[in-house]
């Protein structure tokens, strides 16, 4: 939180805190935004941010809720190649990246009700952890508001539609594990744990940090 006007990426929320369970609010692409910690931006500021945030965790995508921020906007990327593949990877995507998007308020409609289990899902707010057979639709279409303010509409299937599909989720306070049966999630209780109190040290240092700047310090 070294420059709270800019800042090149944002600290990612962890299982545990209680922004990640919030049902997000509306926007306007046109509002002034304020990322817990940092100093308030433009949506496209904190677009751009997100983008780069998700870049360097090396993910798909990224909602406004990962970040302290409980409004419904998300981001997400295509890349050339298999995404599970590039997921992990030290070397930037960037490179890879076929189309980003930026979309706020999104409602999702499914086209093919038909469930795909096949890939593996995981979450950058609940690192390490990866399970197959979360239930996606297998095509949806996504009715959303650009940077711009132009409504736009965009269908995907396969593996882009369950990042739109994962993202939507977090914008209603619900996580992947969620999807699954519930002693998935208690196998993996000892790690949900130790992520648990990895959020608890951050937002006690934000409190602090907050704190602080209010003080003048």
């Amino acid at each position: 939180m070294s420059d709270p006007a800019s800042p090149r990426v944002y600290p990612l929320r962890l299982y545990g805190d209680p922004v990640l369970r919030r049902k997000a609010k509306p926007l306007q692409a046109t509002d002034t935004l304020t990322v817990p910690g940092f100093e308030p931006q433009t949506v496209r500021q904190v677009a751009d941010t997100m983008l780069e945030t998700m870049f360097e965790a090396h993910g798909v995508g990224l909602a406004a809720p990962q970040i302290g921020l409980p409004v419904r906007m998300f981001v997400a990327v295509e890349y050339e190649d298999d995404e599970e593949e590039n997921e992990g990877q030290e070397k930037p995507l960037k490179s890879r990246v076929l189309r980003d998007f930026v979309m706020l308020n999104p409602v999702l409609r499914v086209i093919d009700k038909k469930k795909d289990r096949s890939y593996q899902e995981g979450c950058l707010s609940i690192p390490g952890i990866y399970e197959e057979g979360v239930p996606r639709a297998r095509a949806v279409q996504v009715s959303y508001t650009d940077l711009d303010g132009v409504a736009r509409v965009i269908e995907a299937d396969d593996f882009l539609a369950r990042v739109f599909q994962h993202e939507a989720d977090h914008l209603d306070g619900v996580l992947f594990l969620d999807r699954l049966p519930a002693e998935v999630t208690e196998d993996y209780r000892k790690e949900l744990l130790a992520i648990q109190q990895k959020s608890r040290t951050f937002l006690n240092d934000l409190a602090a940090h907050e704190r602080q700047r209010k003080a003048g310090l």
